[in-house]
């Protein structure tokens, strides 16, 4: 977590500066490239301490003592600045494990320029001023691709550090962003690597050189350091990490004792100086809509510097800011007319014209749109032996990726959450996620038909083991109360959310937030939502039905729907035996529809045409 650390910057900063040695840059006196290769010949030949000494150095330069101040490894891509961090390491142990298949598994050395680029020679392969304790997952994800800013996410690390499309003009292929609070540090450790490598960087290739041994980076990809650079100041820990460096390798970070020198050598204008607005986003768009929810998409924006988000509006009122070309507006009211547009934003500080305009009406009251603020648990079984699953329920109105959202459990009342059981895929609005310990009782539960079956610490949990579920590192809803000893809390119990609970809470309150079930009580576990609770069934399969005819037969999950009686719009939903939403679309007016790729299961087809409804269960096999 982010402390206030204006005084501890001030001494760090004065002590910081005076270990830098006597005369150390007495020969640095000249401006742009001549500049850098003064540095660069104070730099050089710096003590080789090989491979495997970085985790050594790491003991000394990488050690938080800045945020959580708990001496644990500090790792940019899993430091979370302004909260709990999702997991931690301790120097020594955990690494090098070879095991990467979540994070927080192990951390492992990760080169800010890949050692590809310079085929893993020394010294580079060893210069703990570029490379970088960090977790091994997301190293693995970041691969050799180049840092910039993203356009549109594929993935996304557990402190928001991202994998995606590059937002970065002229580049078109894959980047890797960090967090904001970090962006400074990497770009000051890119500029020392063209500065010490001088005199063989122009022989490298890789995305953000240019082959040129004095501006080393292209246009586009400059432009973009520059301005993290100057977001993203020289910070206290960057001045501890320069000197714990420096005792082990003899040589410095040049642009962490002097900030100065990045503008003097690469005329840094931006981003005060830069003043070119990215262009205004394209093609928008509505993708889906609720009642209290619009979700729209665009084509991206383009920049001298970089996009580094964008603005939507509805109604001339900001609504919401993200970093891809899609988004949803939540908290809207049923039947409403909304004017929606989005602006781009850069590093700069620059604004674009707006996109163009869409006139978009929330659907009517009802359905699938929800009250709920955000996911929260749904069901909790605690029964006999095994028997052991949770469940999350998605009533904001709107699908939601799980790709943020983390389970931990705590162990009898006391120590530590563990590392986390990682969710993926979308969530959509209305339905239910289930986790169950694999060797649950077929009598309580089909565990085939769970989102996930694991036989993980998440999921042997006892009456007195608190469960938490987390979004980006963050407890958001708690079952059970964190370090509140051995005494159960939910023993032999089935636990079910009340209906009037529409947030998560980080405080558990039984009696408030729960209604009490006996014990292997499992029969609602995954069940409709709430408003198709009563929805009948019938039985009859692939035969037509008040209109509604299917073919050929979907049981290979490719299938048509014909509506002959239609006379007006009509939509579709597709909703799967545990009440999860597979397919939708509305205003339709074809009288045939297409399905393609259901997956294996138990469906119910549901069509609507005015005030009517059409019902079909089907089996996919």
């Amino acid at each position: 977590m982010k402390k206030n650390y204006s005084l501890l910057f001030l001494l760090l900063v004065s002590v910081g500066f005076a270990q830098i040695p006597s005369g150390y840059y007495s020969t640095a006196t000249g401006t742009g490239y001549t500049l850098k290769t003064q540095l660069y010949n104070i730099i050089k030949g710096h003590t080789n301490n090989g491979y495997a000494g970085l985790y050594t150095t790491y003991q000394t330069s990488d050690v938080d003592n800045f945020y959580e101040n708990d001496g644990s490894v500090l790792d940019m891509y899993s430091e979370n600045p302004s909260g709990t961090d999702p997991y931690n390491y301790s120097t020594g142990t955990t690494q090098r494990c070879g095991n990467y298949s979540a994070e927080g598994d192990c951390y492992n050395r990760e080169h800010i320029i890949p050692q590809s680029v310079f085929n893993e020679a020394s010294p580079m392969v060893a210069d703990a001023h570029f490379i970088t304790p960090t977790d091994g997952k997301v190293n693995g994800m970041r691969s050799n691709y180049p840092h910039g800013t993203v356009s549109s996410a594929t993935y996304t690390s557990q402190n928001g550090s991202k994998l995606g499309s590059s937002a970065v003009s002229g580049y078109s292929g894959t980047v890797f962003e960090p967090i904001n609070a970090f962006k400074g540090d990497i770009a000051r450790m890119y500029f020392y690597f063209a500065t010490r490598y001088e005199n063989t960087v122009a022989g490298y290739s890789y995305p953000m050189f240019d082959g040129s041994a004095n501006k080393v980076f292209t246009t586009a990809f400059l432009n973009m350091l520059l301005a993290w650079n100057a977001q993203d100041p020289v910070s206290a820990r960057e001045i501890a990490r320069n000197n714990a460096i420096y005792g082990r390798q003899n040589n410095r970070n040049p642009y962490i004792d002097h900030p100065e020198y990045v503008n003097q050598i690469w005329g840094g204008t931006a981003p005060s100086g830069d003043t070119q607005a990215p262009t205004a986003a394209t093609s928008l768009a509505s993708t889906a809509k609720t009642s209290n929810s619009i979700t729209v998409a665009w084509n991206a924006s383009t920049d001298n510097v970089g996009v580094t988000g964008y603005d939507v509006y509805a109604n001339s009122i900001l609504k919401t800011t993200v970093s891809g070309t899609s988004a949803t507006i939540n908290g809207l009211t049923a039947s409403t007319s909304y004017s929606i547009y989005v602006k781009a934003k850069d590093a700069a500080g620059n604004t674009s014209a707006s996109s163009n305009t869409i006139a978009v009406i929330t659907n009517a009251g009802g359905g699938t749109g929800g009250t709920a603020t955000e996911l929260l648990f749904s069901e909790y079984i605690e029964g006999s032996g095994n028997n052991k699953a949770l469940e999350i329920a998605n009533n904001t109105g709107s699908s939601v990726s799980l790709s943020a959202y983390t389970v931990k459990k705590q162990t009898n009342g006391a120590g530590s959450w563990s590392t986390g059981l990682v969710l993926s895929g979308t969530l959509t609005a209305g339905s239910k996620f289930t986790i169950v310990n694999s060797s649950m009782s077929s009598s309580c539960f089909a565990t085939s038909s769970a989102n996930i079956s694991t036989t993980a610490t998440e999921l042997t949990f006892n009456g007195n083991d608190a469960v938490g579920l987390f979004k980006n590192g963050v407890l958001i809803d708690i079952i059970g109360t964190f370090s509140g000893g051995t005494a159960n809390f939910a023993a032999d119990v089935t636990l079910r959310r009340k209906s009037t609970v529409t947030a998560p809470s980080t405080t558990f309150n039984l009696s408030s937030q729960w209604d009490s079930y006996s014990v292997d009580t499992c029969s609602n576990l995954g069940a409709k939502p709430a408003n198709d609770t009563n929805l009948e069934i019938p039985e009859e399969t692939f035969t037509e039905l008040q209109g509604l005819i299917l073919y050929p037969n979907p049981s290979n999950g490719n299938f048509n729907i014909y509506f002959n009686t239609i006379n007006s719009p009509y939509s579709i939903e597709i909703i799967s035996i545990l009440g999860q939403k597979v397919f939708e679309q509305s205003n339709i007016t074809d009288s045939l529809s297409t399905i393609n790729n259901l997956p294996k299961g138990i469906y119910i087809v549901r069509v609507n045409n005015d005030s009517e409804t059409f019902i079909k269960k089907i089996i996919i096999n």
